[in-house]
């Protein structure tokens, strides 16, 4: 018999090969009658894991700005004191005021229908000092209470209040807080007293308190407060006899926010809306004069 040639004894081989594969595949894919199919592998570590957020998705944290007063120290000072009338031997003793004596403190002034000097420049310095605070201020007080048993304290006790050899911490400015009681015909509006060069008391401190001035009468103005018609000039005044002011060794002024005896004026003080705008503009020249 003749033998087939080798090159379809390999094509034979190789079809019968291709045929046993393919029986191996259908066998494997089909599970006999009865049969369970194998559960799945379970999934790797790596296929389980939680994505990873990219970095550049991550939310930012939130800065928050710096208040505008932050770190600045102010020393707020409320004229008189409720109950200075009824002590009147404390209140009259004399205290230095700067090279000469003055009475430690006085009464005060009113309105017409009664509304005490003392009551209105602590609800004043009450407002002024919430409003700095929020603008980050730390704010000192030179009383603290308004009351019909206290007295105080002295002029020189308040003029030294926030200086740098005094007790706490060394204040960036001060201003002390007044009402007027002329009793001249039609005399209404504010007036800002800055202290008077008086070597060795105020050479220092008279040119930036001058400047305060002026930052003061400028903030009540923007806020529509007219200024004084019968004292100063153009709402500034400059004096040497305010211990207040002569024994302070930071920038500082004494600031008459009105007449009491004018009806205007007494209607706009009474007012818990008018208190708010002298606080507004007094915590609003702070933060202008310590930006300069």
């Amino acid at each position: 018999m003749r033998t087939a040639p080798a090159t379809t004894r390999s094509a034979v081989l190789l079809v019968v090969v291709l045929l046993a594969v393919a029986g191996c595949a259908r066998s494997g894919d089909a599970p006999e009658p009865g049969a369970t199919r194998p559960a799945s592998s379970p999934p790797s570590a790596a296929t389980s894991r939680a994505p990873v957020t990219p970095r550049s998705t991550a939310a930012a944290p939130t800065i928050r700005p710096e208040p505008p007063l932050a770190g600045a120290v102010v020393v707020l000072d409320p004229g008189h004191q409720l109950g200075n009338a009824a002590h009147p031997a404390e209140t009259s003793r004399p205290v230095d005021a700067g090279g000469f004596t003055k009475p430690c403190n006085t009464t005060g002034t009113a309105t017409e229908g009664g509304y005490p000097e003392a009551t209105f420049t602590w609800e004043v310095a009450l407002e002024t000092r919430r409003v700095l605070r929020q603008l980050g201020a730390r704010v000192l007080l030179t009383r603290v209470r308004n009351s019909a048993e206290a007295w105080g304290p002295c002029v020189d006790e308040r003029g030294r209040a926030g200086n740098p050899d005094e007790p706490g911490p060394t204040a960036d400015v001060k201003i002390s807080i007044h009402a007027d009681g002329s009793v001249s015909a039609g005399a209404h509006g504010f007036h800002v007293i800055a202290p008077e060069e008086r070597a060795p008391w105020t050479t220092d401190i008279a040119a930036p308190s001058l400047r305060l001035a002026e930052v003061v009468r400028g903030a009540l103005v923007d806020e529509g407060l007219a200024t004084s018609t019968y004292t100063g000039n153009d709402g500034i005044d400059v004096r040497g006899d305010l211990g207040t002011l002569n024994l302070a060794d930071i920038p500082t002024v004494l600031v008459e926010l009105g007449n009491m005896r004018d009806p205007g004026d007494a209607a706009l003080m009474t007012s818990e809306e008018g208190r708010r705008a002298y606080a507004s503009a007094l915590a609003s020249a702070v933060e202008r004069f310590l930006a300069l």
